[in-house]
């Protein structure tokens, strides 16, 4: 598989006209006989923002294929596999490309890491009504308008500016996709509960160990961070907290209907450190798993 270190080096190799900046690089996709590139599977050191409407062609990110029929922005970070070919868009589209060392010595080198969206696959791409993709649209336009002019001490910050822009309108968007998909929503909470329940009834808490977050989202076909993410929008705790809380309401019942010691209960639940059980159970509860019990039996 091939791994592109410099933005260059992409371009070189599919033919492009040298990117104006080693380390950003701006490519309108109807400038392009087709958006897909000389190899297609690659891994590289830059961050990956684009903007398409797909009428044919496959894009994969991971394993995940893209739904292409509807317009999005989606968003891939350094050294996660893609793969774009033979594709063909039914409207105008952008990709950035952004390096790491672009943004070093700025805050958007720490920021960019906390937008959860980079870890989405791109069937959960950010889908945009037509006065939100003009805002995208817009902003591009900016960067384009520094990026294609003689480039001066200025230029790399106000680009960036932009840049950090359509991440944080990225960020509102996709708040604004969780809320408007509240059958969705609800069918996902419903279908975790029911996959954590019929996890814990066929005995693989002992055998397996706690299910972890990543576990519940392959169960649900989704990403482990977009499951968190659509979790705490709707309910305001992270599918974390929702396997924790499951975990304490069945810990409840053991507690009041067996004699299990409190490490018993909690290697019945599938931890393998009682203490910690029992500090997680305190801090939901109030209470000790022991002052939980006594308080029913005084």
């Amino acid at each position: 598989m091939k791994h592109f270190r410099t933005i260059s080096e992409l371009y070189s190799l599919n033919g492009f006209p040298a990117p104006e900046n080693p380390l950003l690089g701006l490519i309108t996709c109807s400038q392009l006989n087709a958006c897909s590139l000389a190899y297609t599977e690659f891994t590289s050191d830059f961050y990956m923002i684009a903007l398409k409407k797909m009428k044919s062609g496959t894009f994969l990110y991971g394993k995940t294929k893209y739904d292409h029929d509807n317009g999005s922005l989606s968003f891939v970070k350094p050294r996660q596999i893609i793969k774009l070919e033979n594709i063909e868009l039914e409207e105008e589209g952008f990709i950035i490309y952004i390096h790491e060392d672009f943004l070093l010595n700025h805050a958007l080198h720490v920021e960019i890491k906390k937008y959860g969206y980079f870890d989405y696959e791109v069937n959960e791409a950010l889908h945009l009504s037509p006065k939100e993709e003009e805002i995208i649209w817009d902003l591009y336009r900016k960067i384009q308008g520094e990026y294609n002019n003689n480039q001066d001490e200025y230029t790399k910050d106000i680009m960036i500016t932009h840049i950090d822009s359509i991440l944080k309108y990225a960020q509102r968007f996709y708040k604004r996709q969780f809320l408007n998909r509240n059958v969705f929503s609800g069918t996902i909470i419903s279908k975790f509960n029911d996959t954590l329940k019929a996890y814990f009834e066929s005995g693989n808490l002992e055998k397996e160990g706690l299910p972890t977050v990543k576990y519940m989202a392959e169960q649900l076909s989704i990403s482990a961070r977009y499951l968190s993410d659509l979790l705490k929008q709707e309910t305001g705790k992270a599918a974390l907290d929702h396997i924790h809380l499951f975990l304490i309401n069945e810990a409840k019942n053991i507690l009041m209907s067996t004699d299990n010691t409190v490490a018993q209960t909690a290697y019945q639940l599938g931890f393998e450190n009682p203490p910690y059980f029992s500090r997680l159970f305190k801090k939901e509860v109030g209470l000790t798993p022991v002052q939980y019990r006594e308080q029913f039996l005084n």
